[in-house]
């Protein structure tokens, strides 16, 4: 979404660091980008807006990473405050870019993609070239890292939500990293009017509610109350206020809420 938002604050500084383990929070203070050292090159979750690219490079390197480590960017949806980024980080690193079937169109397209509720309303971007595509449960291995692709369509047709294991020590969690479930739109799209979209919408939810899920992140990291966790850590090392076994499921259910409201609102505008 990005109606009446202030992209400043989305783009906003934030010193870049440890979220658990191998993950680290390198994105601005509003958008999420994540980055995870596999110890044979770094994968790096979302680009956040095109203004945000520099932003991001620049926590890579304070973290004593190199730029042109990142072997992958990963993405979650295919709008401008998440992708939008993903080309000046995609020409300073050589990453490979990797998207579900329907985002790699969309990426490929530079957000113009007509299936996108939200086609019409949201900006555009510098197209992307060579977007490779994984698929729906996909295991990728980077040096000694499995991260699992998971198709989650709704918010947009190629949403994706991303897993992986980091550990600590002996400590090992379930890392998810779960795209934006909001059932937001351009006036002119009703979801009642797809009811191919709203079924692959609501399996969704099932698929998010069944993630291996001890810490989750959303691409908007107030989404999942990102920042009022961190608040509450009392160390850098302390993982504690982040780590919420039932967090996936409360998000998919907080969603699914949202969604049943919206088909409801546009039930009622029709009578």
């Amino acid at each position: 979404p990005s109606q009446g938002i202030d992209h400043r604050q989305w783009n906003a500084p934030q010193k870049p660091f440890r979220i658990y383990g191998n993950t680290w929070y390198v994105g601005p203070y509003g958008l999420s980008s994540i980055l995870l050292d596999t110890g044979q090159g770094l994968a790096l979750f979302d680009g956040a807006l095109p203004e945000s690219a520099a932003q991001i490079e620049a926590h890579i390197r304070e973290l004593g990473f190199r730029v042109r480590d990142v072997k992958w960017i990963l993405n979650s949806h295919a709008h401008s405050d998440h992708a939008g980024g993903i080309v000046a980080l995609q020409a300073a690193s050589g990453a490979q870019v990797l998207a579900s079937a329907a985002g790699k169109r969309e990426l490929e397209l530079g957000g113009a993609d007509r299936s996108d509720p939200q086609y019409g309303s949201a900006p555009q971007y510098t197209p992307l070239k060579n977007v490779h595509v994984v698929r729906d449960g996909e295991i990728l291995q980077l040096g000694h890292v499995a991260v699992t692709a998971h198709y989650t369509p709704g918010h947009t047709p190629g949403s994706t939500s991303w897993t992986w294991e980091s550990c600590a020590g002996r400590r090992c969690l379930h890392m998810a990293y779960v795209d934006s479930l909001s059932a937001i739109s351009a006036d002119s799209y009703r979801f009642t009017d797809h009811p191919d979209y709203v079924a692959a919408f609501r399996k969704t939810f099932a698929t998010v509610t069944a993630l291996p899920c001890d810490i989750l992140l959303t691409p908007h990291p107030d989404a999942s109350d990102f920042w009022g966790k961190v608040a509450q850590r009392k160390s850098s090392t302390d993982v504690a206020p982040l780590v919420d076994p039932q967090a996936c499921r409360d998000y998919a259910a907080g969603a699914a809420k949202n969604l049943d409201a919206r088909l409801t609102e546009e039930q009622a505008s029709k009578r």
